[in-house]
């Protein structure tokens, strides 16, 4: 009965962590339905962190809603040069009018010194700028530690949306962090979500590193 109890308390946090699953699992298989499968998750973890008092977190989810919107833009539009198209004819075509199966339009790429250098410039801006916020201003007991995990995740969130493979050094980092804080808030149905989230981070790397060698070296030298 205890059981049947706490589920039943925590019916909303479970049900997002098996979407997160979910989510992860298909952005490791680079499938584009990890974006509307993403919207239901920010949605229920803006819930489950404004209970928990983790503000940026919360305000991380709203950024999550829209990037995932783009992100499904991105995806299905590609890079716009038509790489992956050519050769493909009218099954391509067919293919990327029903938004499956042509999810991978958008080539997985290396991150370029500039782009990693702005991307550095703005973790570190939004970084500090939370951290400002939420010891002043809200009554967050982990300040620091929330804005760390909620300025790395809007970086690693954008890379995902752009394809870009290091982004999954940055989600380890993000979800071992993450699960020692929840263990902290007590957010336990969490915890466990956060850990299949960095084991599965290490799966994301070696995936996505396969699928570089399948869809960029047929393309080399475009």
């Amino acid at each position: 009965m205890e059981i049947i109890s706490w589920v039943t308390d925590n019916f909303i946090e479970i049900f997002g962590a098996v979407t997160g699953m979910v989510y992860v699992f298909l952005e490791i298989r680079q499938k584009i339905w990890l974006w509307p499968v993403g919207v239901v998750t920010s949605a229920v973890y803006l819930w489950v962190f404004f209970t928990g008092k983790l503000y940026a977190d919360m305000s991380l989810q709203g950024y999550y809603l829209v990037i995932s919107f783009i992100g499904w833009y991105w995806w299905l539009k590609g890079s716009g040069q038509g790489a992956q198209g050519k050769g493909q004819g009218a099954q391509g075509e067919g293919h990327r009018a029903l938004g499956e199966g042509r999810e991978e339009i958008l080539q997985v790429t290396r991150l370029k010194f500039k782009t990693g250098a702005i991307l550095a410039t703005v973790f570190t801006v939004l970084y500090f700028t939370l951290w400002i916020i939420l010891s002043r201003l809200t009554d967050s007991p982990v300040p620091e530690v929330d804005s760390f995990i909620t300025s790395l995740s809007v970086v690693a969130t954008w890379m995902l949306a752009r394809k870009i493979y290091e982004h999954w050094y940055l989600w380890i980092v993000v979800n071992s962090v993450a699960t020692v804080l929840f263990v902290v808030r007590g957010l336990y149905p969490t915890v466990v979500l956060y850990l299949v989230y960095c084991i599965m981070s290490f799966a994301g790397l070696i995936e996505w590193k396969k699928s570089m060698k399948d869809e960029l070296l047929p393309v080399k030298g475009l």
